[in-house]
């Protein structure tokens, strides 16, 4: 069995972290960096002179930005990782944090026993509605969601009451955990680090749309598939003079979902019009973005998404692009008055096809509404307060006057 590479601190160093406030953040079950873990919450926290220990199976990014990153194994399947539960205790122990983070929902067996038999002190991140996600996952026979759910919000419960501090990332999901017990509460919206979305990222635009997130019919790219398609036949008013290309930028559910959905774009003759990137790293996302005109935000109106704030808006608004979003509860504040995008009702594709033509064939419009949403996150919806809430957040779970 693999051991977990992790050194104890040795005695003075133990002392000397706890001068200052420290911070474990736990994770076995990602192979890539978590951009709000680390990029939003964790790096400023750590440039900020809080020590920052991140346990995880993902490459060291080159710019460690003063984290401190100890490697686990690489993610190989629930029950393998279920049996390193006692290395990883082990390891966790030997951080000696004031304060253990965690955010991955297979974890609370190792977060409840270093609460109940160690007394450390835990926060939840809840950074979405894991609770409505389990009633709408596929690899959940279709009978047993309802229950599954169920159980799963009872355990998230017993930690909200268990634990010190519960974290998520809007405020409709928070609202489960409000009256849970007298652990403390806080939403930590993933509003963009501007040190990864500089102003006036340069390049070509050879796109005319661009998705990042999800990729799967839940998430609504099937409405836009066919929102690309009307908006080439002859019966759309007005006729686009050229073929509306789009970038997918995101991740599948597994493998064959993949290949079936490159089957489908071929098969709807958009294979030369749609590309698709697959994941990318944090660091390149404002780069990519760019390259496009409008950022898309097509979700459908399933529980999940009646909840969480999709991070995509943020990010487009960041790279200065209009968004056309769909109608959704979390979002509308939002883009309410207009000015910095355009809301159609999920899963109209024609209307999803009229909001796309209406911003190619007014690309001064567009242009003021992305500048405007630049200018929206430059002066309000960015990191820099949310980090201050979290070192605040963390600080007083973990006793310290801040």
């Amino acid at each position: 069995m693999a051991t977990l590479v992790a050194k104890p601190l040795t005695v003075p160093a133990a002392k000397a972290a706890r001068r200052a406030l420290s911070i474990c953040h736990f994770t076995t079950a990602h192979s890539q960096i978590k951009s709000r873990s680390f990029h939003r919450q964790f790096l400023p926290l750590a440039s900020d002179g809080i020590s920052v220990r991140y346990l995880s199976p993902a490459v060291t990014p080159d710019a460690r930005g003063g984290v401190n990153f100890l490697t686990l194994p690489q993610p190989v399947g629930r029950v393998r990782r279920a049996l390193l539960l006692p290395s990883l205790l082990k390891a966790l122990l030997y951080q000696h944090a004031d304060v253990y983070h965690f955010q991955d929902p297979e974890l609370f067996p190792a977060a409840f026993i270093l609460k109940v038999f160690f007394r450390k002190r835990i926060i939840y991140d809840a950074y979405e509605d894991f609770a409505s996600a389990v009633a709408n996952k596929e690899s959940i026979p279709r009978f047993f969601r309802p229950l599954a759910a169920r159980a799963f919000a009872a355990v998230e419960n017993a930690a909200a009451r268990c634990f010190d501090g519960v974290i998520t990332a809007d405020p409709l999901t928070l609202r489960r955990f409000a009256q849970k017990g007298k652990s403390r509460k806080l939403v930590f919206y993933n509003f963009p680090n501007l040190d990864f979305f500089p102003a006036n990222v340069s390049g070509p635009k050879p796109f005319d749309l661009v998705y990042r997130g999800g990729i799967s019919e839940r998430t609504g790219i099937e409405v836009l598939l066919q929102a690309l398609r009307l908006l080439v036949e002859p019966s759309f008013v007005p006729p686009r003079p050229s073929p509306v290309r789009l970038l997918l930028i995101g991740y599948f559910d597994c493998s064959r979902a993949e290949r079936e959905f490159h089957e489908h774009v071929c098969s709807l003759g958009l294979d030369s019009r749609v590309e698709i990137r697959g994941r990318i790293a944090h660091e390149e996302m404002a780069r990519a973005l760019s390259q496009a005109h409008i950022g898309i935000c097509p979700l459908l109106a399933i529980p999940k998404f009646l909840r969480n704030i999709p991070v995509k808006v943020f990010e487009y608004w960041a790279c200065a692009m209009p968004v056309i979003a769909t109608d959704l509860a979390p979002i509308r504040p939002f883009l309410r008055d207009g000015r910095t995008g355009l809301l159609v009702p999920p899963g109209d594709a024609a209307a999803l096809a009229r909001a796309i033509g209406r911003l190619l064939d007014h690309p001064e419009e567009a242009s003021r509404m992305g500048q405007q949403g630049r200018e929206l996150v430059v002066r309000r919806l960015n990191n820099a307060d949310e980090a201050r809430k979290l070192r605040r957040f963390c600080s007083q779970v973990a006793g310290f006057d801040d």
